[in-house]
């Protein structure tokens, strides 16, 4: 490989993690049901401790069937600049929709404070119900570009 480019990474802190998962609000949740994956750009919110992530519930929800039927789910957030220095974050654990009591706490008022807008497809605005999924880490690593 001595005519491979690459560049050297490093391990990130706890708190630079945080820092990064806090700032930024949007990753890739990749889900699996046996053998099949499925990946989907989501928007989410750290609160320290864990990930939650909003997903609209729809009829035959291919996100929704995925998120019932995966034991780990991962989420990774990163970023590259245009000189390629780059970080990544990467959320292993089990994902879990909220408790009707802890949803019915995301108001449609907090739901617009904590989340960045949301991306409707071919959805109606009042046929479109939101879900809040939190995601308990068991694993948090981070890896960034260093010198």
């Amino acid at each position: 490989m001595e005519h491979v480019e690459y560049v050297y990474t490093g391990g990130i802190n706890e708190e630079e993690i945080g820092q990064l998962l806090e700032e930024r609000g949007h990753g890739v949740l990749a889900l699996a049901r046996d053998d099949d994956a499925y990946a989907v750009p989501l928007n989410y919110l750290y609160d320290g401790s864990r990930l939650l992530v909003r997903m609209s519930d729809e009829p035959e929800s291919t996100k929704l069937a995925y998120a019932e039927s995966t034991e780990t789910a991962t989420f990774i957030v990163y970023e590259m600049d245009e000189a390629g220095n780059s970080w990544s974050v990467m959320i292993r654990g089990e994902i879990r929709p909220l408790s009707a009591e802890e949803q019915a706490r995301f108001t449609d008022t907090e739901i617009n404070e904590q989340f960045p807008p949301f991306r409707l497809f071919d959805e109606a605005v009042p046929e479109v119900e939101m879900l809040i999924y939190e995601l308990n880490p068991y694993e948090i690593t981070g890896r960034k570009t260093t010198d």
